[in-house]
């Protein structure tokens, strides 16, 4: 069985995939709801934290231009309520002085396209069309000791940046109540990292105790599902946690209230295609996730700690942190466990991990992803030369039977059951295992899923080139050059097979090229490039073998 049933085997795996994926987010299980008489107790101990609301929050319009990327004298004096700007070798944010929320977050090293190297991705934004921040703040008991993300802080001056000798760069954020409680909640960002330490710290210069929880939670508007059925990647919540291990909430499950659970040792975050924000708590420490939907329609996902109480006169430091950046596993996984499942592999990520490493080792030879899954492609053909080898000599003794089943089909006519019977004493006869073709393939289907989810949602992809006009190999061939000669060598595949004794079904077969040619259009230039150099390797493999065994069959 050649790659042109392989693909037919492909797409009804890739569309069962589909099938029970939507039948999961429709009638699958979801997370267990507390009891209502858990959730009024939890409401009494604790108010979860709003949104503020749209005045509350200055908003950066879409075309704010950049700022500079470092500073001469900064300011001495402290900044009004407003708007402060941090530049790091890896991310631009901006933060809002009410509440010291991350407003808007640019990654320095991944250009919106490649035709705008200068405009750097955009991932939390205030702009209604993607709205998603990252907000923090305090609980108790007493708001007017407690500064929410409603709260005004103050800090030293309004622009921040990372020097070139410095490994990394400390922001304070002030706030002090009328009895002389204060909180300084400090970003610490550290070179080379997309990951910010938040930690919050209390000193209670008042002469009553302090209670109160520490928050940190994303608030994001939901986005329009955009891209084909067989490139859509999802954009919602996820979780970690020691129990149940990654899993996933959704806009309508975190609308549900369904997050809302304990846990130790874990994380939650909002993610989507190449990138994500996520909230990780201390190791060890433990805390409550929870997720909800508020009135203006955005979802909110976070964690609070278990309540505190600090002595006048003493302190106390509730840290964490944050990451808001691209889904680089090395990074990821070294900063949480189980955060490098957000590159969602699905259930194949047994198989797809090891085959995303080998990807990883051949690129830090050849430095070109476009080469690199060359080479990668003619190592999975080496591995699986034996099983594709028994395919093709099925198929070449097949197609040495042809004109015998052609006399077959002209005795019997249209008698399909005696031409069967006869068909199946033939194969007896000659000891040939109709089904040998298949089996083979059907080994590699597994691997070749996996392979696909690698290549979608490895960020390393995103506006990787390779050669002349693939620029990028994470989007489709801009001249569909790709496609069709995967086309075309779909085509020549089929003249190297026995052809099927049935009309109709040669009729199908025919037209699978031009089927494929156009579904696979649309599909990431490196994954057609795989498809590309797998066709033209299987070729040369069946025609060597086909050419043997007539030659063998002539002599």
């Amino acid at each position: 069985m050649d790659n042109v049933r392989l693909f037919l085997f492909m797409a009804l795996a890739f569309l069962g995939m589909l099938i029970y994926q939507a039948w999961q987010q429709d009638y699958g299980p979801r997370p267990v709801d507390q009891s209502a008489a858990a959730l009024a107790e939890q409401a009494a101990a604790v108010d979860t934290p709003l949104a503020p609301t749209e005045s509350a929050t200055p908003t950066i319009d879409a075309a704010t231009p950049d700022v500079p990327g470092a500073m001469t004298e900064p300011s001495t004096t402290a900044a009004a309520a407003g708007l402060v700007k941090i530049h790091t070798d890896t991310l631009d944010l901006v933060i809002d002085s009410r509440g010291a929320t991350i407003i808007d977050a640019r990654l320095v090293e991944y250009p919106v396209s490649i035709d705008q190297p200068d405009v750097k991705y955009r991932l939390l934004s205030q702009r209604p069309g993607d709205y998603f921040i990252a907000q923090s703040g305090m609980l108790g008991a007493d708001r007017e000791r407690t500064p929410t993300h409603e709260a005004v802080f103050t800090t030293a001056v309004s622009e921040y940046a990372m020097a070139d000798d410095q490994d990394t760069l400390s922001v304070d954020f002030e706030w002090t109540s009328p009895d002389g409680v204060r909180v300084v909640k400090r970003y610490t960002f550290t070179r080379g990292k997309h990951s910010v330490q938040l930690q919050q710290r209390v000193d209670n210069d008042s002469s009553t105790v302090w209670t109160g929880r520490d928050y940190r939670q994303l608030q994001r508007g939901e986005v329009a599902k955009s891209g084909n059925a067989f490139m859509y990647t999802y954009t919602g919540g996820a979780i970690y946690t020691q129990e149940d291990k990654y899993q996933k909430y959704d806009f309508d499950d975190l609308a549900d209230g369904k997050l809302d659970r304990d846990a130790t040792d874990g994380w939650v975050a909002m993610i989507q295609h190449y990138f994500l924000a996520s909230v990780v708590p201390p190791r060890g420490e433990s805390q409550h996730f929870y997720g909800k939907r508020l009135p203006n329609g955005r979802a909110v996902i976070g964690t609070y700690t278990p309540p505190r109480s600090v002595q006048p006169g003493a302190s106390e430091t509730f840290d964490g942190q944050l990451f808001i950046g691209p889904k680089l596993q090395a990074e990821l996984e070294s900063l949480a466990q189980g955060l490098d499942l957000t590159v969602d592999y699905g259930w194949l990520v047994f198989i797809a991990k090891p085959m995303y490493w080998v990807l990883e080792q051949i690129y830090g030879f050849v430095h070109n992803w476009g080469w690199t899954i060359i080479l990668f492609t003619i190592l999975i053909k080496l591995a699986f030369f034996k099983l594709s080898e028994t395919s093709y000599r099925s198929m070449a003794n097949m197609r040495k039977l042809t004109p015998r089943i052609q006399a077959l089909k002209d005795r019997y006519g249209d008698d399909k059951q005696r031409m069967q019977q006869a068909m199946m004493e033939m194969y007896k006869t000659e000891k040939i295992n109709p089904l040998g073709g298949c089996l083979p393939m059907l080994v590699q289907i597994p691997f070749f899923i996996a392979l696909y989810w690698v290549l979608l949602e490895s960020v390393e992809l995103r506006q990787a080139p390779w050669v002349l006009w693939i620029q990028d190999l994470s989007i489709k061939d801009p001249y569909f050059v790709l496609p069709l000669i995967m086309g075309v060598s779909m085509f020549i595949q089929q003249k190297l097979n026995p052809p099927p004794p049935d009309p109709m079904q040669a009729k199908i077969m025919m037209a699978l090229p031009l089927v494929f040619t156009v579904m696979f259009a649309f599909f990431p230039a490196g994954l057609v490039l795989y498809w590309v150099v797998n066709n033209i390797l299987s070729i040369a493999q069946q025609w060597v073998i086909t050419k043997r065994i007539e030659e063998g069959a002539k002599a």
